[in-house]
Formats: C-alpha cells, structure tokens, sequence
C-alpha cells in the first residue's frame, strides 16, 4: 500500500521549543480518509487519526519477534489491530526445533492468554518465515524474498544481541551487519508504508546529553563491518578497544551504528528510530507485571529478591532510567503510524525514557524492592533478601566473595555430595558478571531529550483510539506510580520468571520468617567471634 505525500500530514520536527514542537493538530478532515491504492488488494478507505484503522489490510513483517519486546509487539498488534491481515515473523531453526514448532511453542506464551481466552482464531494471522539476520540476504528462499517484496506494508526490526560482553565480531554482525540486510530487503518492498527500528537510549551514552537525532559515528561503518568480515577475531579484539572508545560495551557501539545506517536508507524508505532505556515489566497490558526474561536489571533484581545479591555497585542518587514494556510496544506502534499521518523531512528518532518525564533514583526503586520482596516473597528464596549500593569497588568485591562467592561453593560442595550437579558457583558467576557488566548504567546519569517523543504523545492522545495506545508516564497527567508498579513488578518476576505461583505465598512466608532469624543468629555470633578475637 502506498499513500502519497500530498495525502499526508506534515510534520517536520526541529530544535523548537517543547510547546512548539507538541502544538500538532491532528489530521484534518480534508484529508481524514484516504485511498489506499495496491495493485494486490482491493482498495481500502483508512482513516488516519484512527491509529488502529492505519493498520487495517496491512501485511507486517517483524524480526526479533522471540524477544521479551517483539512478543509484547506481536501480542498488542493481534489484541488492538484487529484488522491486521497477517503478521510474518523472521525465525530460524534452533535448538532442534524448527521454525513451525518454534512458533508454536512462542504463541503459548502466557503474554497471548488474553486473546487466546478472547479470540483463538486470531493466532492464524501469525506465520512464520523462514530467515536469519546474521546471514546474507537473512537467508531468505527466493520464493519467500518475492512475497514479502510484493506484500509488506510495515516492518519492525527488534532483532539483535542485547549482551553488553558480546564479541564485537558478532554484535557487528547481527546489529549493525544485520540492520543493513533489513533495509536492503525494505528497499525492495513495493507497498512499504514505514520502517521502525527499535535502538536502545544507550546507544550514544558516551555523551552526557542525548538528543533526539542520529550521531554520525568516528568510523566509517562500512569499513568497519569489511573489517569484521575479513579479519580473525583476535585481531578483531585487538582493535575493538580503539573502536569503541567512550561506549562502555559492543552493544552500545554496534546500536549506534545501526541508527546511522537507518539514517542512510531514510532517504528511500519512510524510517523511524525508537530508543527505550532499560525495558522492565508491563505496567498495564497484556497484564500489570508481565516479564518473560531474567537478562538484565530484571535477573537482577529477581537474585535480590532471593537473597543471593547483596551488593551492587551504583550511585543510589542517580536516576534510574527505567521504561515499562507496554509503554516500548506502544511507542513502537504508534512512531510507524505517525511516521505516515504525520510525515517529515528526515527520520524521527524518539527516546522513549522515563528519566525526564518521571524519575525514579536507584535508592527509590532500591527501598521499594525491598519492601515488595518481602511482602511477596518466592518459595525459591535463598536467604534473607537484603542488598546495598555501593560506590566503593573494593568494599563492594568484599562483599560479593562473602556473601556470592562462598555460599555458591558451599552450596556446590553440598550438591556434589549428594551427587547432584554443582551449578551454584556457575549462577553465581553468571549474575556477577552481570552486576560489573551494568555498573556503568548504574554509576552514570544522563540528560535525554524528548521534544519529539512528547510530539508523538499528543498525537496519539489527539487520534480517535489514543487511549488504546498510552505511552505516557507523567505522574501529572496518568495515573503511573512507581510504588505499585516495583509492585507489580516483583510479583512478576515471582510469577511469570520463577514460575511461582501465588498458591506458595503462606509457605514462602513462613520460610522467609526463618531466614531472617537465622540471619540474626548467623550475625550475632559473627559479631561475637569478631570480639572474641579482638579482645586476645
């Protein structure tokens, strides 16, 4: 489906202030219908300041779909857009699974129970495809390259490696490498109405204030990418260091060079640029607390909640940049409409943060958890939940060798003993990793601007079924508050991640009551063997 500009609002965004850039009227009624014209469809009257009716007819194309992002995509589209025609997902073999079983397997994910008790049938607009980012032309049959060519009118690109220890090698490869094997592929797409890729705010966190633009990176990317194809990895990693410069890891480094390739086929393909900070759990939709992964803050925070994590190195008067997943999807959504009813001169870019707009500091989001851990502990707690942050590295590695290290050994030595298999020490290895993998986010702050992120939010609230689609979080003008959402959040983590039902509420209790006397006990007679000592 193609819309002609002359059909289109136009809205081109600049450096005006935030009142000016968010005075958008939305569509008029001289061009509220229009005519959709596709040499392969019947012709469609959509209305665009209906956000759901632009989605009427389409055939969307969506990569990453297997993501704790790209299923809360697939879940809104099919729940919202009702008149969606077909949603195709890019998915590979894996693990002994094909990509049939593969989606399968994905649709039963509890994220789908609202529809699935709603509406079963629905699911057969989803299908699958056959593809991979990480390989050339995404591996695509030339029967599947023909079709998505002839019928695709929206792609979302979520795809990527979101490991901030990741090999620069691969991260290239499927984040910024794989990026440009997707818009090669859009730029092939007869009926492309937009093109949204979803970033990361990070991505330029070497610089202190981020605006809302594209950052010409100090390498040429094509060069770079050549450079990865041709080179052994060592070497690779030899260079990796002067490459990435201030960007505190190759997934910063490689989204940021994404972005620029986006900006480099913007001038051919009608592209959007969203950027969530730290994506935790759904604050509304499909249901308050949905989290599917324990990568990232959300592992985390489940350890502390279990009492395996005592310390993390932060700066607790810092902002916390957290942004809930329903807000991501909704977001996502709603810049691939705005990019048609409200068109520009040059590709948008929308930090989706919360920073701005509603802050929350570590030591807020800290004292929270704390109090919801312990209201709602899981049956799977391991001792005492308790943690604090620290600035103070080498105090902080005291720490994690007492209460990480050791106990994970101990635990170990038990588990071989009873001729189980000792993975203690490996979990606990793992979750360290991750701590010192996020102190940089943790002990930096920045200054995100979202002039054109607040454009988009009067839009929606303008368009006929805006309410269906809130991406705002201002305490002033929703109903959003950090103290129920932790909340929220941390019942999640127990339900959905730990797979821990309610049920095992009145049991977890009691055992957490246990714990904590035992930690009374374990430290006052730490206390008096330390005086024992101290007084020979």
């Amino acid at each position: 489906m193609v819309i002609s500009k002359s059909q289109q609002q136009k809205y081109t965004p600049d450096a005006k202030s935030t009142a000016e850039q968010i005075s958008l009227a939305p569509p008029t009624d001289k061009n509220k219908n229009y005519l959709l014209n596709n040499n392969n469809y019947n012709e469609v009257n959509v209305n665009l300041n209906n956000i759901g009716d632009f989605y009427t007819g389409t055939k969307i194309f969506i990569t990453g779909a297997t993501g704790f992002v790209g299923k809360a995509l697939v879940e809104k589209l099919l729940r919202s857009c009702i008149g969606i025609d077909a949603i195709y997902l890019l998915m590979r073999d894996k693990r002994g699974l094909c990509i049939e079983q593969r989606l399968k397997e994905l649709l039963k994910n509890p994220v789908f129970d609202k529809i699935r008790e709603k509406d079963p049938d629905v699911f057969q607009k989803v299908k699958a495809i056959n593809g991979d980012v990480s390989l050339p032309n995404l591996s695509l049959s030339e029967n599947d390259k023909n079709f998505l060519w002839e019928n695709i009118d929206i792609v979302f690109h979520s795809a990527a490696t979101v490991k901030f220890n990741e090999d620069l090698k691969n991260a290239v490869l499927l984040n910024t490498l794989g990026t440009k094997r997707v818009l090669e592929l859009c730029q092939g797409m007869r009926n492309l109405k937009s093109f949204v890729h979803v970033s990361t705010a990070f991505s330029n966190s070497d610089k202190a204030h981020i605006k809302e633009h594209i950052y010409k990176p100090s390498f040429d990317i094509n060069s770079i990418i050549n450079c990865m194809d041709i080179l052994p990895k060592d070497v690779v990693e030899m260079l990796s260091k002067k490459l990435l410069g201030k960007h505190p890891n190759t997934y910063t480094f490689t989204k940021a060079l994404a972005e620029y390739i986006v900006l480099e086929y913007s001038s051919s393909i009608p592209a959007a640029v969203v950027r969530p900070s730290i994506i935790t759990a759904a604050w509304k939709e499909p249901m308050p607390g949905w989290v599917d992964n324990m990568s990232g803050i959300t592992g985390i925070f489940m350890e502390c909640g279990r009492g395996t994590i005592k310390s993390i190195i932060c700066n607790e008067n810092y902002v916390m940049d957290i942004i809930p997943v329903d807000v991501v999807v909704n977001t996502i959504i709603t810049a691939c409409w705005h990019t048609v009813a409200y068109t520009s001169n040059s590709v948008r870019v929308y930090n989706c943060v919360s920073g701005g707009i509603n802050p929350v500091t570590w030591r807020k989001f800290g004292d929270l958890t704390h109090k919801y851990v312990r209201e709602y502990p899981s049956k799977y707690v391991q001792w005492y939940p308790g943690f604090e942050y620290r600035t103070n590295r080498f105090i902080h590695m005291i720490y994690a060798i007492m209460y990480h290290t050791i106990p994970a050994a101990i635990l170990d030595v038990f588990l071989y003993c009873t001729r189980q298999k000792p993975i203690m020490l490996k979990i606990s290895n793992k979750f360290y990793q991750a701590l010192d993998a996020g102190k940089f986010f943790s002990t930096n702050e920045w200054n995100f601007d979202t002039h054109t992120l607040a454009a988009l939010s009067v839009a929606v609230k303008n368009a006929e079924d805006g309410e269906n689609f809130g991406m705002d979080i201002n305490k002033g003008t929703t109903n959003f508050d950090w103290d129920p959402y932790v909340k929220n959040f941390m019942i999640g983590v127990r339900q959905y991640v730990l797979k821990d039902d309610m049920t095992s509420l009145p049991a977890a209790k009691t055992k957490l009551n246990r714990l904590y006397w035992f930690q009374k006990t374990f430290q006052v007679l730490t206390l008096y063997a330390i005086m024992k000592v101290a007084t020979r």
